[in-house]
């Protein structure tokens, strides 16, 4: 019996040296619409589903593949006698293999101005029917979406008389289930956004994995790093590894922290990061400058951090890595100089150093924070993010000075990075340049984020601001502070006692804002 093949892809690449492929190991190939003329037009010989089926393609194109001739080639069991039956009886022939990718919903979505009615026409319907009928029925039929997977099923093909075998054809329909699924979970997602609350009463999540880790935070777990399957925008899960050793769960849990503090920020900003909290960040003029004042904020900790840039990675600030001679894990930049990365290679330890690429700019995400829980997870929305700032009202007799305000506003944007409870001293250093010089962060009390603050800044401290996460529910932590010479503070307010703490902070003539906004992070 005459083998058949169907082919029916979006994404056309190697499309027509595959379907040679199949021509030449005995298959007669069905095709559609743009794919059809693909073939015609590599020399590869096809036969128009319209033309077999007898059906034209209507409706634009909705209804070509939703046809008995089709998903009774694909469901058919060939080892039972009423479906061989009914085959016979109906003209209908096998299909052994079924090619098909989806039209591109995601990539629609991304589309800048697309309108509503374009979006709908870009749900597939006939390709997931197809794609469900041949991965049921993959004893008999080898479902491929992936053009990935062309090389592999040629050569098996041509190893075994143009055969596949059934783990072959087992993990081909596994991969097209889970096609299918996310392609309905980008569909899913996209209506639940038109809700009034943004959240669907069923909330899926899909991806691709892109690798195997070594292991999980610690050796006896295991751990994959898996991506959005068509991203519309850069992200850490996309990125290119350009140099140094595999990437580890715990490398990136912290790069991701480190790239939603950096990106707070609109000019050259520098954050340095250890298990999840910033142990230094710096905004310059320049990337070297506010790589070195966010590493002279705690060089002890920093030493084996992650460091993450909000401009190119540059040889200056490559060099001045190398200069200071800390050992860093992990540099990730929205784009890397090729000087950058030569100059961290010679470096002692720099063969070691993983450097990644975003691609681009970090966008702020719109995608809810996901964390699980026993039995379940919990959905947030995304802390809010960016340049903007909540009204800032001053509470004390003295407001802050311009250089203070500067501050504040800049230790603000860190706090919410930090672990709570959080606590925040930073400082002017002159010349556009501020930086962190103490983090107290994930203390059970208040007041030992502060103590632990005020330790890591020293001397620092003295004419230094402060940002707490969370209002200051009695005056002890702010007085530690005040003690140790800072002179303006920020924070949420809404404590029963703020008018105690109004009260001390003018007792030493310490400059206060509040914000009306908490930011805990747990």
């Amino acid at each position: 019996m005459k083998r058949r093949a169907l082919i029916s892809v979006t994404d056309k690449t190697g499309v027509v040296d595959f379907a040679k492929g199949l021509v030449e190991q005995g298959f007669d190939l069905l095709s559609t619409g743009g794919t059809f003329k693909v073939l015609r037009e590599g020399g590869v010989p096809a036969e128009e589903v319209a033309q077999y089926t007898g059906l034209i393609e209507m409706m634009d194109g909705r209804v070509k593949t939703l046809h008995p001739k089709i998903h009774g080639g694909l469901l058919g069991r060939r080892d039972h006698p009423g479906d061989r039956a009914a085959m016979q009886e109906l003209s209908i022939d096998p299909i052994d293999v079924l090619v098909v990718n989806l039209y591109q919903f995601r990539q629609t979505l991304a589309k800048p101005g697309v309108e509503r009615q374009e979006i709908v026409e870009n749900i597939d319907i006939g390709g997931p029917a197809m794609l469900r009928s041949a991965a049921k029925n993959h004893a008999a039929v080898a479902v491929v979406v992936d053009p990935d997977d062309y090389a592999g099923i040629l050569s098996e093909l041509r190893q075994n008389q143009g055969e596949l075998g059934t783990s072959r054809k087992r993990r081909l329909a596994a991969k097209a289930y889970a096609h299918t699924a996310a392609y309905d979970v980008a569909i899913a997602d996209w209506f639940a956004g038109e809700q009034p609350d943004g959240y669907a009463e069923r909330y899926a999540l899909a991806g691709i994995k892109r690798m195997d880790l070594r292991y999980g935070e610690n050796p006896h777990q295991t751990a994959a790093l898996y991506a959005e399957e068509q991203p519309t925008q850069p992200g850490l899960a996309q990125a290119e590894q350009l140099s140094g050793k595999e990437l580890s769960y715990n490398n990136l849990m912290d790069l991701d922290a480190a790239l939603g503090l950096v990106f707070e920020f609109v000019g050259p900003a520098c954050a340095i990061i250890k298990h999840s909290n910033p142990c230094g960040t710096a905004v310059a003029t320049d990337q070297r400058a506010a790589f070195s004042a966010a590493l002279a904020a705690d060089p002890v900790s920093a030493y084996g951090g992650i460091v993450a840039l909000n401009q190119k990675f540059d040889l200056a600030t490559a060099a001045a890595m190398v200069a200071e001679g800390t050992f860093v894990e992990a540099v990730v930049a929205p784009s890397v100089d090729a000087e950058a990365l030569t100059r961290i290679r010679e470096a002692r330890w720099g063969a070691n150093v993983r450097i990644l690429s975003l691609g681009g700019m970090l966008e702020s995400s719109v995608r809810p924070v996901l964390r699980p829980i026993s039995g379940g997870f919990l959905l947030q929305t995304v802390d809010s993010h960016g340049q903007e700032l909540p009204e800032l009202s001053t509470v004390t007799r003295r407001g802050p000075s311009d250089e203070e305000q500067g501050a504040l506003e800049f230790a603000w944007r860190v706090c919410k990075h930090v672990k709570s409870n959080a606590i925040v001293l930073a400082k002017s250093q002159g010349h556009g340049v501020y930086a962190t010089i103490g983090v107290g962060a994930g203390q059970m009390s208040r007041v030992d984020s502060v103590e632990i603050a005020v330790k890591k800044a020293g001397e620092a401290a003295n004419g230094s601001v402060l940002a707490s996460d969370a209002f200051f529910p009695f005056t002890d932590g702010l007085m530690i502070a005040a003690e140790a010479g800072v002179r303006a503070a920020i924070q949420p307010g809404g404590s029963r006692r703020d008018q105690e703490v109004i009260a001390a902070a003018d007792a030493k003539d310490m400059a206060m804002v509040f914000t009306g906004r908490r930011h805990f992070r747990h």
